[in-house]
């Protein structure tokens, strides 16, 4: 599958339809399966190819919405598609009524006439890091299908890294956008919470819950963000000369993978040498807030009370993991939950102060390489790993970014993530500066913009 904007070039230019498109893209989505691949939870063939056929009898007429009418994207299994069953990958919701009309963010996907390959698989209400599903199976990592594609969008990864889906729609509470882009060797973008409408998905913690794409490009990314989240934003790239980049030693550093810290110094250093300005400071308060008032918190918190009636009833269905993580909020004093929120108040603040003479914070998007499936089968390790899975990108949720992962790791490594970070609402800025460090990575050259005579 190639990227959104190569789709659909050949699309305009009538090198193939969107039915060829969609064919190609289910014949893989059916040689995954036929390997016993779980990267999705319900493919709608016939749907797909209605949609598909649509979109070349609108293209005939001349009426092409965007730059994603005719292309195969794929859908987490959270957000409300009209007429599918919503689980949220899970046994829970197997009885629920399908949906009467799509999430915000897939109408939106919609009406701009991208196809919409399949829903794919997750952790179990988006609650880990790793992306295991006892329910639909574990989607593995396309680069090494012994290790973990990583959560929870764990599907929406794979289903663009095997090439059945040019980008796919994910949610971010802690990391569930990033963390399986980084794993998987692709790109996943993170925005400021409130620029897309949570209208219409299983929710998790509405304080960081975010909807965001993973494709293969900033590009792509670009493009479903200005349509799930009705905003064209300028991100024309920027010289990385004279850029400011803060990198911080204070815990997003400590204990890092030996192959993530030689990804991560790396690419620094090729940012110094284009001209960017890359400064350590110190970041006390994330200690402080790891230690005293965990993200976690809020969330589990938060996602207890939507699902302690389901709990109540049918706890034996849950995922034994998430229910044990589910039942921390089970425990939480209101004092205790206001507590946290005026904790999170005042990181941000703090984040914002720390970061306000940088044009982006830098930080590997995961402290460790994809772990082996096998190396997660007792709870113990699985706990471990999914807390340090999750440290890094869960600071952005936490101080209410934006930040977009991009693979910054050698064809002979395993997937590594270099994240760019930004306050909120910094998204434009974040959006154009990944464009030039992708272009950095990719070319080795720095970009030059273009400027208007």
């Amino acid at each position: 599958m190639h990227t959104i904007r190569q789709s659909g070039e050949a699309l305009a230019t009538r090198t193939v339809s969107a039915g060829a498109l969609l064919d190609a893209s289910l014949a893989a989505i059916d040689a995954d399966l036929a390997r016993g691949g779980s990267t999705y939870t319900q493919v709608d063939r016939s749907a797909a190819r209605e949609a598909a056929a649509s979109s070349d009898a609108f293209r005939d007429r001349g009426y092409v919405p965007s730059a994603l009418a005719g292309v195969p994207v794929s859908v987490k299994d959270l957000f409300d598609v009209k007429g599918q069953v919503t689980r949220a990958g899970s046994r829970i919701l197997r009885d629920a009524a399908p949906a009467v009309r799509d999430a915000a963010a897939v109408a939106r996907l919609r009406e701009a006439g991208a196809v919409f390959a399949g829903r794919t698989n997750m952790s179990e209400f988006a609650f880990s890091g790793l992306g295991v599903n006892p329910h639909f199976g574990t989607p593995l990592n396309p680069v090494d299908p012994t290790r973990l594609a990583g959560g929870s969008s764990s599907g929406a990864a794979t289903s663009v890294a095997l090439g059945h889906a040019a980008a796919a729609l994910g949610t971010d509470t802690g990391g569930s956008v990033r963390i399986p882009a980084a794993f998987c060797g692709l790109v996943g973008f993170k925005p400021t919470a409130r620029r897309v409408p949570l209208d219409g998905i299983v929710p998790l913690s509405a304080s960081f819950d975010s909807i965001g794409p993973i494709a293969r490009s900033v590009d792509c990314c670009v493009l479903v963000d200005a349509i799930v989240s009705g905003q064209s934003l300028d991100t024309a790239p920027r010289a990385l000369a004279g850029l400011r980049f803060g990198i911080t030693s204070d815990y997003v550093s400590d204990d890092l993978d030996g192959t993530v810290s030689t990804a991560f110094n790396r690419t620094i250093d090729r940012l110094r040498r284009a001209g960017a300005s890359v400064e350590r400071f110190a970041f006390p308060e994330l200690h402080e807030v790891a230690g005293r008032h965990p993200l976690a918190g809020i969330t589990a918190a938060q996602a207890w009370a939507w699902h302690r009636e389901h709990v109540a009833r049918d706890a034996d269905a849950y995922d034994p993991r998430v229910l044990k993580r589910l039942r921390v909020g089970e425990g939480r004093s209101a004092a205790d939950y206001i507590d946290l929120l005026a904790a999170r108040e005042r990181f941000v603040r703090d984040a914002r102060a720390r970061l306000a003479r940088f044009d982006a914070w830098l930080m590997p998007t995961v402290a460790i390489v994809p772990p082996a499936l096998a190396d997660v089968e007792h709870d113990e390790a699985f706990f471990a790993t999914n807390a340090k899975v999750l440290r890094n990108p869960s600071v952005v949720n936490f101080m209410d970014g934006c930040a977009l992962t991009l693979p910054c790791h050698h064809e002979d490594e395993l997937p590594v993530g270099l994240s760019i970070c930004g306050p909120a609402l910094a998204d434009a800025s974040i959006l154009a500066i990944a464009r030039s460090v992708e272009a950095l990575l990719r070319t080795g050259a720095p970009v030059v913009p273009v400027v208007p005579a």
